[in-house]
């Protein structure tokens, strides 16, 4: 199995308007169940939010005119993990977002279901775009 692997979702709405969205983190409990948080708070340079496996930290790249959300999300634990995500514009009123799982040290299994959730958030986040 591939040590990346790409989740994608096609929203219909514009790239600006997906990425306005997704990038806010007040928004990120209505859509990425990964974190399921609530109560979430802005902390100098980054977020939290509380989450099924306690506070959670969430740093996004700075606000872009490209679409790149990259986003690191550290653990109770101190674990932090990087991850790479797009929202690329198709035409006037569709766009792409690819969001993509490392492997590192994961079993074929986790990793498989890491891809699954990302995609269901992924699903949320059309569904909820998608009926503004």
């Amino acid at each position: 199995m591939s040590e990346t692997r790409h989740v994608t979702a096609i929203i219909d709405r514009p790239a600006n308007e997906v990425y306005d969205f997704a990038r806010d983190p007040k928004n990120l409990p209505r859509w990425a169940s990964g974190l399921g948080g609530t109560d979430v708070q802005h902390e100098v340079e980054q977020w939290s939010m509380n989450t099924p496996m306690g506070r959670v930290l969430i740093s996004f790249v700075p606000e872009n005119p490209y679409g790149v959300l990259d986003h690191s999300v550290t653990l109770p634990s101190g674990e932090s993990t990087l991850n790479p995500m797009r929202v690329i514009p198709l035409d006037e009123q569709r766009s792409e977002v690819v969001f993509t799982l490392h492997r590192g040290t994961m079993a074929d299994e986790e990793f498989a279901t890491d891809a699954e959730a990302v995609a269901e958030d992924l699903a949320e986040l059309k569904q909820i775009l998608e009926q503004a």
